[in-house]
């Protein structure tokens, strides 16, 4: 029987180790790489020719779903499971839109995720299925890029002329950008479209 290597990229170092020490349990399975940053999980993935990648979605450096676009470009043949402590519906969608085959929360039972690993392997996409409902339920992002790329950098209370020059935009436009997303949000202002994007996962 060959031995699974896996990846695990997990900024808190307690949470990675618990993942690590469970996974170590399982005989197929050996995770031979931990990182505690998005940035650093291609370089990582390539030093140990890992088989899977268990990604956290929070992560400095650059997100758990960034990472797996990234990975997706340079090792397509490597097989990604996203987790996360946030069960919102835009991740699951962000991530299989980023190349995931699973997408777990970190709650879920160890032989869960050993089995997901298993079975991502040889082919399948393994989903939570409460997640998966959610997600069907609640529809597509309606934000653009742009917009999202406003908020995000609105998210810390910068001014319109502070948006404008970061983003290389006029005001005017900063501010039909920003009013858009409120109203496709349906809601009062700036602050509520950045708390009520970041609950569904689509920020």
């Amino acid at each position: 029987m060959s031995t699974i290597k896996v990846l695990l990229a997990e900024d808190q170092s307690m949470v990675r180790e618990a993942l690590a020490a469970l996974l170590g349990l399982e005989a197929d399975i050996e995770v031979v790489a931990q990182v505690a940053r998005g940035d650093e999980v291609v370089a990582a993935a390539r030093a140990h020719a890992v088989d899977v990648a268990l990604l956290d979605i929070e992560m400095p450096g650059c997100t758990g779903i960034e990472a797996a676009a990234q990975l997706r470009e340079f090792l397509p043949e490597l097989k990604v499971v996203v987790l996360t402590t946030f069960g919102r519906p835009g991740y699951l969608r962000s991530a299989m839109e980023a190349g995931a085959a699973a997408f777990l929360v970190k709650d879920a039972p160890a032989a869960q995720l050993a089995e997901a690993v298993r079975k991502v392997l040889a082919g399948e996409r393994v989903i939570d299925p409460t997640l998966a409902a959610a997600a069907l339920a609640e529809g597509a992002n309606p934000l653009t890029d742009r917009e999202r790329e406003v908020l995000r950098a609105a998210a810390d209370g910068a001014t319109n002329a502070e948006l404008a020059a970061a983003l290389h935009l006029s005001q005017g436009t900063v501010r039909n950008y920003l009013s858009v997303a409120i109203q496709k949000l349906a809601v009062r202002n700036r602050a509520e479209a950045v708390a009520a994007a970041r609950e569904k996962g689509w920020l």
